[in-house]
């Protein structure tokens, strides 16, 4: 047959027919005669024995299914061994080519749903379930070694492990590190226990529960507290004002404030004129508004001021100053949530030290739940865990194979 088209993964292959059966395209291949090394004796023969019709699937061809017929020659050896000949494109006891083995496994981690790869592959999900767990199993390591600046965060799993977990990441080259079964505290500590000797600095939301872990399993590391973290309790603090005040306004100014809210929270020099007027209206309206504003610009020009300079006893005298403020201003929501800064301001200081953050890991977070929906979720943790970490790994490698 003069067939000119290479078909991907059958290079050096003759094909002797090409058929139509049913919805699939059947290909009938066959590979040249050569001399065949002896599996018993090592000696080269070219003696064929016979042949053997052997039932393989392939990649999609022309986005039909493909299957191919290989005439497996089997080769005689004079010390009186019968062995197949080697076959490049289809490994011994495998009913599939080594190109669909490679694509299903990257399907299988990309794809939405396995049983999503399985209809597109033509096998059924089982088959994707077990060549996902092969490709895990290769690439992802058991007891990773933590390098010196490690990011943590939960995420919420729903998995049969429990209702979250949590990542840990390199808060350097923002790469997942491993997944953790629950988020208790005794957990975290004997992971970092056990594979954190060289963890020096720890960044993370303010979450008692893993601070006071980092701190038995650690020493005393460095921890930063996350930027977005503590920066949003003064603005929960400015909008638990807001509710309060607007209570007894007329019912037009409450819905209306409510709606208009974002120009409260917004920084002042960068409001248009109507959203400066809407501004100047609800504050003028309550005084406790307008004061509660005016500290949240005091909390943003601190802050501001604070990521440029270097002067971290600076930086602190004028938190100190901010607290003072507060407290004459005697808000209860503002006091609150001064008190949280009190308890946390070495790791809050530190973020100004160090500049690492945790966005990166609420990105993460962001594409896990992203997976988990479109998957309708994830019953077994091991699965969960592994499409995560290979996901990231393997976001380079597109979807178009096969």
């Amino acid at each position: 047959m003069n067939f000119t088209m290479n078909v991907p993964g059958l290079k050096g292959v003759t094909i002797h027919k090409v058929e139509e059966l049913g919805e699939r395209i059947a290909l009938h291949v066959s590979l040249p005669k050569k001399a065949h090394s002896c599996p018993n004796c090592h000696q080269l023969t070219s003696k064929v024995h016979d042949y053997r019709i052997q039932k393989i699937k392939h990649l999609k061809w022309f986005e039909r299914l493909t299957i191919l017929f290989y005439k497996r020659r089997r080769y005689s050896c004079p010390c009186g061994k019968r062995f197949s000949e080697k076959s490049p494109f289809v490994d011994r006891y495998q009913r599939f080519s080594r190109e669909w083995n490679q694509v299903v496994r990257i399907r299988s981690i990309k794809a939405k749903t396995f049983k999503e790869a399985s209809e597109i592959l033509g096998s059924s999900s089982s088959t994707v379930i077990r060549r996902f767990k092969e490709a895990a199993k290769r690439e992802l390591l058991s007891g990773v070694c933590l390098p010196k600046a490690i990011a943590i965060d939960e995420y919420k799993g729903d998995t049969d492990a429990g209702t979250y977990q949590l990542v840990i990441a390199n808060a350097e080259t923002h790469e997942p590190l491993d997944i953790l079964l629950n988020r208790r505290k005794e957990t975290v500590k004997d992971y970092l226990s056990k594979h954190g000797a060289d963890v020096e600095i720890v960044v993370m939301d303010m979450n008692p529960s893993f601070k006071a872990a980092v701190r038995k399993a650690l020493g005393q590391p460095v921890i930063v507290a996350d930027r977005f973290h503590y920066c949003r309790y003064i603005y929960w603090a400015l909008d638990e004002v807001r509710r309060h005040v607007q209570k007894d306004w007329h019912e037009y100014d409450r819905k209306k404030c409510k709606r208009m809210r974002h120009v409260v929270y917004k920084r002042q020099e960068k409001l248009t004129g109507t959203n400066a007027w809407y501004l100047a209206r609800y504050t003028g309206m309550s005084k406790t508004l307008k004061q509660a504003h005016e500290l949240k610009e005091a909390y943003c020009k601190w802050f501001d001021w604070a990521k440029e300079t270097e002067d971290m006893v600076e930086v602190k005298k004028q938190l100190e100053a901010f607290y003072r403020k507060v407290e004459e201003s005697k808000i209860p929501a503002f006091i609150k949530a001064i008190r949280t800064f009190k308890n946390w301001q070495t790791e809050i200081l530190n973020s100004f030290s160090f500049g690492y953050s945790n966005g990166f890991l609420e990105g993460i977070n962001n594409k896990t739940k992203v997976m988990k929906r479109n998957a309708y979720g994830f019953r077994r943790f091991d699965h969960f865990r592994a499409k995560i970490l290979l996901n990231i790994k393997y976001k380079e490698i597109g979807v178009h194979l096969g």
